[in-house]
């Protein structure tokens, strides 16, 4: 096992999750921020407002997640090792 092979799939799969983690994190931010702004416009429609924000983030957390199983799984089965 060449260790530099071995050191620079390791740097490149933590660079990996780092760049997609960046905009989900800032999309997740965002919306969160959004979402308070309209329930303080109107604060009837709460329920609602509440659901569609916590749908959106389940999707953005389920791109996050895929962005960190796809390095790890390509770490751990490295063709070039």
């Amino acid at each position: 096992m060449n260790p530099l092979i071995s050191a620079a799939s390791v740097i490149t799969a933590g660079s990996a999750v780092e760049l997609a983690s960046i905009g989900p994190g800032g999309g997740q931010g965002t919306a969160a921020g959004q979402s308070v702004e309209g329930i303080a416009r109107q604060p009837e429609a709460e329920e609602k407002i509440q659901g569609t924000l916590l749908l959106s983030l389940a999707f953005m957390e389920a791109l996050t997640i895929y962005a960190l199983v796809v390095p790890l799984a390509l770490l751990f089965v490295n063709p070039f090792i």
